[in-house]
Parts: C-alpha cells; structure tokens; sequence
C-alpha cells in the first residue's frame, strides 16, 4: 500500500536528481553527468519499479564518518512507520564498501540483502545518486530501492544508459577492434553476461571475467569467475560446463562445493543454454558480512573441476600428475574401463590412481598386497584395510580372523572386481575397520605394523592367534610378538598351568608389561658386546615387578612372572641370526639351562633346546654336554615334550652301554591337516626336519682347528658346547641325509657324522640292527626255557606292523613265528591258525612294499576266523576261531577291546615295537603313565599272560609293570637293554667317521675311500653291537642267578643312587 500510494513521489524524487546533477559539473566529468541523467530517465520510464526511497547525509561525529538517514525522507518500503531506519559507521564498512560511498563518481548500484515481498520474489536493487558540496565532497546521498523491470534485463546493453558507456570502456581497454571477430565476440559475451554483474560489477572485474569466458569459448573445460558484493553479502560466481556433462545432479553437486566453500546456507540459481558447448549457471551464494575469510577462488574452482570431470577423465588427469604422460597412457589403457560402477560410485580418480600402484606390485612372486589406511574425512577411530589379489577374491572366513586377532572389527566389506582384457581379472576387497581396544593410536604408528603383520599371518609365515593383538596393544612388530608365542608354546610342553589362550588375555590387558618383557629379552640377547648387559637385565626386571604391583590379578601375575623366570633360564637364541639372504630365520631356536626353569616335569636335562615355528614345534633334550640320540617326528603336538622327555630317561640308561649321555629330540609338524596325499605329508616332514635341524645347529658352537667358535650373533651364558650328534628315530629312519647335508651347509666340524644312518653310513632298518639287537634278547628268555626259536614254533602277539624298522625286521628273523594277532594306529591283524612258513613269506612281501600296512596283507593267506580289521569301525564281528584263539565270548566286539584282548592273549612272545605305553603296573593310573592317546587300550601288568615279552620298541611297558610282569614269572629285561644296538650301532658309526675324517682331512684317505671302507666294515660293525647284547643280556642272567647272594650289595648301590639322586 505504501508503495502504491508514494509511487508518484518516488517518481518525483528522481526527477528531482536530475535536475540536481546539472549543479555537479564543475567536479564531476560533463558525460558521467549525462550519462547518469540519462539512466535515471530510463528507470523512470518504466525499467524500474520503485518499492522506496530515503535521503542520507554524511557527517562527522566523534571522528567517525557516519552515513545518517535523515528524517521523514522514507517513502515506501522506506517509510519511518515500516522501516526503523539507523545510521552506519562507514569507518567500520569494507575497504570496497567505503571507497564506493565516498568516491566522486554521482552514481552506485548494487544489490541489497532484503527479499522484496512486493511484486516479485527476488532481492532489492539499490540505486544510490551522490549530494556534493561546492568543494565536490560526497555530502550525501539518494538511495533508491526498487526492483528492474524484466524489459530492463532483456535489454541489449547497448540501449542501456550507462551500462553502454561500460561496455564501451571495457571494450577499449581490451584493445580489441570492435570490427574484428575477437571483438565481436568479446562484445556478445559482454552483452549475455548475468545483467546484475553487468550493472554492479567494477569495469576491471568486468573486464577480467570477460577476457576469462572468451579465452575459455570452446573449450571443453570447467571454469568459474567469481565476484564478491562490496559489502561482502553475497558472491557472484558464473560457471561454465561442457554441455554433455551438465546435469542435476552435477549442479546440485556444485551447489554443496559452493555452499560448503563459502559458509553458506542460502543458494539461488540460473541456468543458459546457448549455441556454445558450455552451459552457463549463475550461483548466487549469500555470505555473512562478519565473515572476513579471504576466499580462494582457485581452490573452489578446482574442487568444482573436481566434481565436474568425468570419472574416465579424472583418472586420466590423475595418472599423468603421478606417472607421467608415458606411463600414465599405458596404465589408462588397462585400467580405464576395468574399475566396476560400484568402484565410481565409492571411490574418486585420484583413489583409484592409488589403488592402480598397488595393483601394479602385484605378480606371481607377490600375490597379495594390502593397504591399511584412514581416510582423511573419517574419525580418528575408523580405520580402512584394502586387499589386492589377481584372479581371485579373498575368502571372508579367511581374513576376518585375522583381523579381529589383531584387535580390529570389521564393520563392512566392499569387494570390487576388475575387468582386464584376454580374461584378466583383480580384486579389491575394502574393509571398514574399528580399533576394539581402548588405547589411541595414530595411523602412521600402526600402518607398518599392521601390514606387516596382517601379511605375516596371511602366508603362514605368523601364526594367527590372540598372541596378535599385542600388535597394536603393544607396538610390538611381529617379530617381537613371535617371541612370547614362542615361550608359551613351551609354557604348554613343560605341564605349566595356564592354556595358550589364558596367557594372550593376560598379556592383551596389560600390553605395556608384555612390552618390557620382550624388551627384557632384547636386552638380554642383541648381539653386541654390552659392559653393563646383566645390571640392565636387572633393572629391566625391577621394572617389570614394580608394574605387576599394579597387577590384581594373581594368575596374571604368576604369567608375567613365568616369562621372567623362562628368559633368565634362557642361554642362547638364534632370534638375532639372518639367512644367507640377510631375513631373519623363520624360526626360533632358545636354549634352556633345565636346572634354573622352576618346577620343571623330572627328570631334568642338562640343556635343553626348544625350536619354535608356525609350521613346526621341536625339542631337544640332552642329559650331559657329551650325548646322543635320536631325532623322532611326533604327532604329540599337544605334549611331544613329555614323549620326548621318558625317551631321554630311557636313553640315558640305554647310552650306559657307550660313553655319550643321553639325549632326544622330536618335532611335530603343525600344519599336515591341509595336506592330503603321503608325498605331500612327506616333503612337509622333511622341511619341518631340516629347519629343527638347523634351528639345533644355529646355537650350536663349532670347532675350528682345536678352537670353539662361537655361533654368529648369538649371545651365550653357557660354556663351550660344540658335542651335537643325533640319530634316526620313529618317523626320520631315512632323514639323517638330510641332517648330515645341513651340518655340512653349516661347516659343523663332525660332518656327515653329524647324524648317524645316512646314505653313507649304517642304515639301521637294512641292517635290522635294532631288532637283532632286542631278538638276542627274546633268544636268551627261550634258551633259558630250554626252547630253541630257530627250530620250534611258538605264538607272537605283535606292536607294530612290517613297514615299521624294528617290528618288521624282528617279525623276520624267524621263519617259525605264528603271529597271531598284531596292532598298529589304524588297522588291527588277526589270524588266529596261522601258517608259520606262509605267513613268513607275507610278511616278508610287505615289508619290502614301499609305505605297506596291514591293509596291504593278502587276507586269502590268513587262516579261517582271521582279517585285517579298521580301528576306526563301530564294532567287529568276532569268528569261532577268533572266540577260540582269544577266549572271547561275545559275538561283536569294539577295535579298543579287541587290542585289549589281544595284549591280554596267552602266547609266548608279546613284541613291543610300537608307539606308545601299552602295559602299566596295576597300582598306576593313565595319568601316572603320561601317554593319553593309548588310555583307551591300555592294560595291567597282571593282565599279561604272554611268557616273554621282547621291547624292540621304547616305553612299551611302565617300569613298574614290568617288575610286576617279573614278578609273576614273565620275561623281561627292560628297552634299553633290549633295542640298545641301534644306539651302539650309531654310537660305533659316529666314532668310526670322526677317526676317518681326520685321516680324510689330512689328505691319506678320499672321502670315497672312507665311504668304501665304511661299507666293508657293516657286517663287522654288526657282529660287534649283536656281540655286546649277546654278552649284556648273559651278564644280566649271570647277575640274577647271584642276586640272592648279592643282596646286600646291590641294596647300598640302590641307596647310594637315591642319595645323589641319579
């Protein structure tokens, strides 16, 4: 209503300032006078619609120029009653704002910050025509408020007062000809430009953004030109887009940039299609005044250049910026279209360019590659994993445990597939992480650590278990993690009283103590002469037992604890030693001093070596510094040490026989459960051999000449210790090639005697020393009892099967042997009438079958009511003539039952050649034996109704079931009397090449000449081992036949053994 009713008074007003501006010509230029007389006459003749208008005065106050609205001026929208007017501080306005005030120049418009509510929806225009003194000093001035008519926008410039004289100086400036086509086409951007720039914008801003667009013309480029509003209200920003690319979607994505760019909440918007093959969209961004931030224009362009590109283009830019023009067309060429839409839809060029590096390390010799990483626009909690992999995805039942092992969630997977051409495929499989633990970390403290570990575990070369989180709880690299896996893994072989998994949590709640721990460790054994090692070894541990103060809990005190006592116990380690190819072993070898380990299963080693890998756990025990013994492949994983541990105790009373103590080791291969086929469980035994093998010598000292040389890198707190010599055992019978080419590898100074029984020196199950050995001890039982095995059959129950060194060559070495029944872990052999010389020629064909069984028997030769029966079955059926031989009274019967039976059998020779403790006192447990996997089958010693029993075998029988069993009248000695021969045997061999290479060494005797000899002398070397039996186990009858006599005497050897406790 106001403005209707003031709308000739408005109109009066401007022509009031018309008439005044003639008044101004002495200080302002005649044609800006004329020119502005003649643009307020276009606006007054119907270009303009006028909403209000007020007069201003200039004045001084306070030394502060103020802009004072003077009384009852308002009309319209500017009357007093609707518009509270206030004056303004030019002092305080932008540099821009007062210059544009202040400035001579009679005329100013630009837009207001107030939406008209009259006529149209859109922000005010502001017209302002200057008072000046008689001194031409800006006094006041005129403001008109209003909106341009929609003539007044589609009017060319040209007819345009004042605009006109613009373009005519920008044109002149540009020093283009206004005939030529620059001009012209300068002229007609000029004219298309956004009328409001045209009217507010300086001439030199004008002029810029022109110069810009003409430059730009065909170009299929992205380009802004913006203009900030002198009182810093809004922005003026003109972007161009090549035609194809212009959508909504991209427009609104340039709307965000903006809106984000310039703190702004409040957009408005025009798109022009022309002829060009750019579109025109004219942002106007409404800005906070107050907000003094100094805009980069540049910066907000390349963000919208950003946005704008295509996702092919953008990998284009962005490989020729990393690579270079060259390369960059190569990899665009391959990578362009291989990248899925789900790829684009997630992921920016400029990521991919980085994906495509880590694609490109992969190959057949790298066939996985990670990135972990935290994107820039994530939390600081929220972590990224990228897996690359050629021709396959990963399996998520794969990596996720090993993820959440390493104390990571996964809270979503992406997998993205890349398409190359002739069938080439990649993967990229994205992870979104979250840290589960409660300590902070910053990506480049872990990024190293978790990739390498992550990799580690990956391929086998790590094991994945809770032991990983100390990874990130810790900041241990794998390596050092590796080191508290591996005492652990030893914890479990020694009986201690916490699980694996009890000893992970304890140490993942107190990462900063299993830290020290491993720092102890360090300390203990760099490599490097260190003066004050012990007191900082010392110190480290008063450390660590301040910080258990803090620890409530007793058992993860008793933990912590343990891991001090075990480093202490520890002598030597390999940790510090690198390949011939400078990577540290992929193994750890730690050498223990027994004594000092508390609580440690009896009886104690002297030393002890324990080898720890992910694919193998070994143990090598040794009862002084001069032993022996063999080397056997376990399948105890859970407790090899305890296996290995009784096979010590029977070696050192079975080496009494020669001068070495004794001594033995095992291993267990971890890792056949994937394995299928015996070649493939073959060649992974071997491999864990050789590494236990090399994991002995690493910390083993040599002989140089007559001088201990020490191993490299090692630190020692023991004596010189250069005496290692192993055997053949269960399971290695062919594997002492192998041992003997390591020490060779090795330079070990004993050579291929390193290891007795290979390729050039006495295998024991050709010779069937072993048996040969324990049968002189089944003759001597006989011939006692007046019978003659070489003439007279007699009944054998057997522990074994023919593939096996011991029990096949025992089982020929009497052709009048009736095996009646027979065990082995799968298959249980039962025949209950045998034929002695039929089943003789059997047995023989199977063991020399390569890998036989007794699935292998040729079941048409076994007597009526007999077979070969799967331990694995529900039940067996029992024939008459088995019910007969065996006293059995049931018509079925379960495998474990039937073992028992057989063990339970009345027959003249029980022979123990098998794995495992099979007879026990009465008075003892399966607990007290120690051999949990032949609980099941095991009996009492009064059960055994065989007259002799022949130990070709270790541990067979519990010492105390056998003095029951003799008790009761059986025969017996004992397995250290009985299978002695392959420990002589060896024994004699390993004498035998230390003389003969020192002959060798000094140039009397070649290497083939030794081996020559050594085979002229087998059957010698035989008949001196069967010899010594021979004349053991007389001495041993000798001895029983005058015990009564000599009780007295052996009682005070008893006591005087017990009182220096050996």
């Amino acid at each position: 209503r106001a403005v209707v009713e003031d709308w000739p008074l408005m109109r009066q007003k401007v022509r009031e300032m018309i008439n005044e501006l003639d008044k101004s010509t002495d200080f302002i230029d005649p044609e800006e006078i004329e020119e502005t007389k003649a643009f307020l006459n276009w606006i007054e003749d119907h270009h303009f619609t006028f909403l209000g208008v007020r007069d201003y005065a200039i004045i001084e106050e306070n030394n502060e120029t103020i802009l004072q609205p003077l009384a009852d001026t308002g009309l319209g929208v500017l009357r007093a009653s609707m518009s509270k007017p206030c004056a303004r501080n030019i002092s305080s306005m932008t540099p821009e704002a007062r210059e544009l005030i202040l400035s001579p120049r009679a005329l100013v418009m630009f837009k207001t910050n107030t939406e008209s509510t009259v006529h149209r929806h859109a922000y005010t225009d502001y017209i302002g025509i200057k008072r000046f003194n008689q001194h031409g000093q800006v006094i006041g001035e005129r403001r008109i408020v209003g909106l341009y008519t929609l003539a007044a926008y589609n009017t060319n410039p040209k007819h345009i007062p004042f605009l006109r004289h613009k373009v005519a100086l920008i044109m002149n400036n540009s020093q283009f000809n206004y005939r030529s086509h620059s001009g012209k086409v300068l002229l007609n951007i000029l004219e298309t430009l956004p009328r409001d720039d045209l009217i507010q914008a300086s001439e030199d801003e004008l002029l810029e953004m022109a110069m810009g667009v003409y430059h730009l013309q065909e170009r299929r480029r992205i380009r802004m030109f913006a203009r900030t509003d002198v009182y810093r209200r809004f922005v003026s920003c003109l972007v161009f887009v090549p035609r194809e690319r212009f959508n909504t979607e991209l427009r609104q994505a340039m709307e965000n940039v903006l809106a984000e760019s310039f703190h702004s909440n409040h957009i408005t918007f025009s798109t022009t299609f022309s002829e060009s093959v750019l579109a025109r969209i004219h942002f106007i961004v409404r800005t906070d005044p107050k907000n003094d931030i100094a805009w980069n224009f540049k910066e907000i362009e390349q963000k919208l250049i950003e946005i704008g590109r295509s996702w092919a283009d953008g990998l284009k830019h962005y490989l020729v910026e990393s690579f270079g023009e060259e390369a960059a067309n190569r990899y665009y060429a391959r990578y362009h279209r291989a990248f899925p839409a789900s790829y684009h839809d997630n992921f920016s060029p400029r990521t991919a360019v980085y994906d495509i590096k880590h694609l490109e390390d992969l190959s057949n010799d790298n066939p996985l590659v990670i990135n972990f990483y935290q994107p820039l626009d994530d939390n600081a909690e929220g972590f990224r994993l990228k897996i690359y992999q050629l021709d396959s995805t990963v399996t998520l039942s794969d990596v996720l445990p090993i993820i959440e092992r390493l104390g990571m969630r996964a809270i979503s997977e992406r997998p993205y597939l890349l398409k190359f051409s002739h069938d080439q495929c990649a993967w990229i499989n994205d992870f979104t992480l979250q840290y589960v633990g409660k300590i902070h970390f910053t990506i480049d403290e872990i990024k190293e650590l978790f990739q390498t570990a992550f990799a580690k575990v990956w391929f086998g070369e790590v094991e994945n278990d809770g032991f990983n989180q100390l990874v990130l709880a810790a900041g241990l690299n794998w390596r050092q993690v590796a080191i508290l896996r591996a005492y652990a893994k030893y914890f479990k072989q020694i009986a201690f009283t916490f699980s694996q998994e009890y000893i992970e949590s304890a140490l993942s709640k107190n990462p900063h103590i299993a830290r020290m721990i491993v720092q102890l460790f360090e300390q203990r054994f760099t490599p490097g002469s260190i003066s004050s090692r012990d007191n900082q070894c010392r110190e480290q541990i008063e450390v660590i037992l301040k910080a258990l103060e803090d620890v409530t809990n007793l058992d993860e005190d008793k933990i912590i604890r343990q891991y001090i006592q075990l480093i202490n116990a520890s002598i030597r380690t390999n940790f510090y030693q690198k390949d011939a190819q400078g990577k540290y072993k992929s193994y750890i070898s730690i050498k223990f001093n027994s004594h000092a380990i508390p609580k440690l299963p009896k009886p104690h080693p002297l030393f002890e070596i324990f080898v720890y890998a992910p694919q193998f756990e070994g143990v090598h025990l040794r009862g002084g510094k001069v032993a022996r013994g063999g080397l056997r492949w376990s399948d105890r994983k859970e407790d090899f040490r305890t296996e290995i541990l009784g096979l010590m105790k029977a070696q050192q009373v079975k080496n009494a026989v020669i001068v070495p103590s004794g001594a033995k080791g095992g291993f267990v291969p971890k890792q056949l459960a994937t394995l299928t086929t015996r070649e493939e469980i073959l060649k992974e035994g071997i491999h864990c051999y050789q590494q236990f093998i090399r994991g002995l010598l690493d910390i083993t000292d040599n002989y140089q000449g007559k001088e201990v040389i020490k191993p490299q890198d090692v630190v020692c707190y023991d004596e010189d210790d250069p005496y290692l010599v192993v055997a053949a055992d269960k399971g290695t019978a062919t594997f002492s090639d192998y041992a003997n080419e390591i020490s060779l590898e090795y330079g070990f100074w004993l050579g291929d005697a390193f290891a007795s029984g290979g390729s050039q020196g006495y295998d024991h199950k050709k010779m069937g020393i072993t048996a040969r050995g324990a049968w002189e001890s089944v003759k001597r039982h006989f011939y006692e009892m007046n019978v003659n095995i070489d003439t007279t059959d007699f009944s054998v129950i057997g522990i074994g099967d023919m593939a096996g060194d011991v029990f096949g060559n025992g089982m020929l070495l009497s052709e009048h042997i009736k095996l009646v029944g027979a065990f082995n872990h799968l298959h249980i052999f039962v025949d209950p009438s045998p034929d002695p010389q039929i089943s003789f020629k059997e047995r023989a064909r199977l063991f020399n079958l390569a890998r036989s069984s007794w699935a292998d028997y040729d079941e048409t030769l076994i007597s009526a009511g007999g077979g070969v029966f799967n331990r694995n079955a529900k039940f067996i059926k029992v024939s008459p003539e088995m019910k007969k031989a065996f006293n059995i009274k049931q018509a079925s019967i379960e495998p474990n039952e039937l073992i028992r039976v057989l063990l339970r059998a009345k027959v003249d020779l029980l022979w123990s050649a098998g794995i495992g403790t099979f007879v026990k006192a009465s008075n003892e447990s399966h607990l007290d034996v120690g051999d949990r996997t032949n609980d099941a089958i095991r009996i009492n010693a009064s059960q055994l109704r065989s007259k002799v029993v022949g130990e070709g075998g270790n541990l067979g029988l519990t010492q105390l079931a056998r003095i029951e069993y003799a008790s009761k009248g059986g025969l017996i000695y004992t397995d250290f009397i009985d299978n002695s021969a392959g420990v002589s045997c060896s024994d004699k061999e390993v004498n035998i090449k230390i003389l003969l290479n020192g002959v060798v060494a000094s140039g009397d005797l070649t290497y083939k000449q030794r081996n020559e000899l050594l085979e002229e002398m087998t059957e010698e070397v035989a008949a001196l081992v069967l010899r010594d039996n021979y004349v053991q186990t007389r001495a041993i009858s000798l001895t029983t036949a005058q015990s009564f006599r000599l009780l007295q005497l052996h009682s005070r050897f008893v006591n005087e053994l017990e009182r220096t406790g050996k």
